[in-house]
């Protein structure tokens, strides 16, 4: 995707001579392998910082809540479903962004790859068309990059965004006949006491560092629910059932806004896959109201509205 660099370094210069943003919101390349970083050009010099290619995980949804400068903000498709979710919600203007979309192809799993060259340092990692290039002392190799995608990645459906005033490239095919579901049907075919042991255990290593929710664009409550003291809704140990009321609570906050954007599993120092809480409530919400978070400026998610002439089928 790094074809996309032109384009973006065009588009974000002429929106600052021309004084129609403020601020352009997007990423430069980091000083370690795999790990862009957010940036924000606020001259035009800055320009040449900005940087896109296969690394550039992070939602930048996370960062606009609130704002009230006039900002432009370069987009992928979950990125750009998190600001309609954004929109709708009131933390932001539509009329304060110009969105630089991005059609996207699929960003890769920075654990994976190094798993795969466990014990060699890894100093670059570039990528050519549909191959992602791994370099360091003493090798370098080649792979698909299909094969290293980040898992919400590879099961992705939409690539293009959603909302967008300007295009850095073609819009991509989009995904058909993709089994978003299988592994939560798996889980929900389980017993009572088999899905609470297996929760048990996926759980288990977490070290309540809240990096889950801290790079979740959905979680910018002023003040969490597990900081809370008055009244105290979780207790703050590391005890599993601390732990677990934590996880559930929390992606029943998303539940109807979620994109499966992966901040949450991208950002955990532990490797959980936390992500089987919020599509399993992705796939009752879709089921139930046919609706999929971010979609629409024009449509408001499910949990966050009241129709009197709602059947209410779910709770029978």
């Amino acid at each position: 995707m790094k074809e996309y660099i032109p384009k973006i370094k065009e588009i974000a210069r002429k929106l600052l001579e021309d004084n129609k943003v403020d601020v352009v919101l997007g990423f430069r390349k980091g000083t370690i392998p795999m790990m862009n970083e957010p940036f924000l050009a606020k001259s035009v010099s800055d320009v040449d910082q900005l940087y896109w290619d296969s690394n550039c995980g992070i939602n930048l949804a996370n960062y606009l809540h609130k704002r009230q400068e006039k900002i432009a903000v370069i987009a992928k498709g979950c990125d750009t479903r998190n600001i309609v979710t954004h929109i709708i919600e009131n933390q932001i203007k539509r009329d304060q962004l110009y969105i630089i979309g991005v059609p996207c192809k699929g960003m890769v799993d920075k654990r994976q790859i190094s798993a795969m060259f466990e014990g060699k340092e890894i100093e670059e990692v570039d990528e050519n068309g549909e191959n992602i290039i791994i370099k360091g002392n003493g090798f370098s190799e080649t792979v698909p990059r299909a094969e290293v995608l980040q898992d919400n990645c590879s099961i992705c459906i939409h690539h293009n965004p959603v909302i967008y005033d300007e295009l850095v490239g073609e819009l991509v095919e989009e995904p058909k006949d993709v089994d978003r579901y299988d592994d939560i049907q798996a889980i929900e075919e389980m017993s009572p006491e088999e899905r609470y042991q297996y929760f048990k255990d996926l759980f288990s290593p977490c070290i309540r560092c809240y990096a889950c929710r801290n790079s979740c664009p959905l979680c910018y409550c002023p003040t969490c629910f597990v900081d809370e003291s008055r009244p105290q809704w979780v207790g703050k140990s590391i005890d599993i059932t601390d732990v677990m009321t934590f996880h559930f609570l929390r992606a029943f906050h998303c539940a109807g806004r979620c994109t499966d954007c992966g901040s949450c599993e991208r950002a955990c120092p532990v490797g959980i896959p936390m992500r089987l809480l919020t599509r399993k409530l992705e796939k009752d919400i879709h089921e139930l109201y046919g609706y999929e978070a971010g979609m629409s400026l024009e449509e408001r998610p499910p949990l966050d509205t009241y129709r009197p002439d709602d059947p209410e089928f779910f709770i029978k």
